[in-house]
């Protein structure tokens, strides 16, 4: 098959690199806004892509003509967001939407969309594929729309809504676990909200879900998260503790004493039995993709060969 992956450069786009290659002989396709990619093996060609400039998209997958889009490339920063609507409904909405249009021109092609926990307002978990959307961010909003524009369109696919995503790859923006990280690093107290819960998720391990998602043709919406929630204070605390930090540096907080642009649901946990069945594939819990993801720490990668410059945590 051919694959084409948007957002190559982003967390969950190196994985999705590495599974891929990994564990298939399909040709992929990376692209991400960069006109360089730091992937050197010829497992990967590259090509660089706007995903809301039409005509470009609809220039590459018309001569590609990918069997699978897996669309990573989004705006997440949920603060931003809410400051800069219109980029966002651009980038998450209409980026969709330019794939779309050349990919229904392709027999057969599906797309995988990445979506979130934020399509829900956190006030009535646990959640399940089939709970009503009801989003109380402009980034939840925009995710939303993004899922209705696969679901209204005639292309197949799936939707795969995760969160709290973690771990760690080449210049990537910062997540929740490396944060936390660089606070304890500085070895001063800081404060982490309790009002905050949901599934703690491995970016290694959501690539695998998706890899089996795309190998097994499942359409449709799946929770592909790990399968603890936890609030963001006690998950923080366990970081520390699993990084041989010194957990009492963390102190309690509230999501209105540190004042966030964005509205943030207060508990989304899923339930992840739709895809865990039809998948036969259970996400590391909290301990378990910690301790993976330390010794990824510690030991670098086992995928030097993929980068230009040997170096990929």
């Amino acid at each position: 098959m051919r694959i084409l992956i948007t957002g190559a450069h982003g967390l969950l786009g190196q994985k999705l690199a590495l599974v891929f290659g990994r564990e298939t002989t399909h040709q992929l396709l990376l692209t991400d806004l960069a006109s360089r990619t730091f992937f050197v093996s010829d497992r990967f060609d590259y090509q660089q892509l706007d995903i809301t400039r039409l005509s470009d998209v609809k220039s590459m997958v018309s001569h590609y003509r990918p069997d699978i889009i897996i669309n990573t490339a989004a705006q997440t920063a949920v603060d931003a967001c809410e400051e800069d609507r219109l980029s966002t409904w651009r980038l998450n909405v209409d980026g969709l939407k330019n794939l779309i249009i050349p990919a229904r021109r392709i027999e057969g092609c599906r797309i995988i969309q990445l979506s979130s926990d934020y399509v829900f307002d956190g006030h009535h978990p646990p959640y399940t594929e089939e709970s009503r959307p009801r989003p109380v961010s402009y980034y939840g909003k925009s995710k939303l729309a993004s899922e209705n524009a696969l679901l209204a369109s005639p292309v197949d696919g799936a939707i795969v809504r995760t969160q709290v995503l973690y771990g760690t790859g080449y210049e990537v923006r910062m997540n929740f676990v490396a944060w936390v990280l660089a606070q304890l690093e500085k070895g001063e107290p800081f404060r982490v909200v309790t009002d905050q819960r949901g599934n703690p998720t491995m970016a290694d391990d959501l690539a695998y879900g998706i890899y089996k998602l795309t190998e097994k043709q499942c359409s449709g919406v799946y929770h592909v998260t790990g399968p603890e929630s936890i609030d963001r204070f006690s998950f923080a605390r366990k970081i520390a503790e699993i990084f041989n930090f010194d957990p009492s540096l963390i102190g309690p907080t509230t999501s209105r004493e540190i004042g966030q642009a964005a509205n943030r649901p207060p508990d989304s946990t899923f339930i992840t039995l739709k895809f865990e069945t039809e998948c036969d594939v259970r996400l590391s819990d909290v301990e378990t993709g910690l301790t993976h993801l330390r010794q990824q720490y510690r030991q670098g990668s086992e995928h030097t060969d993929l980068l230009s410059d040997g170096r990929f945590l």
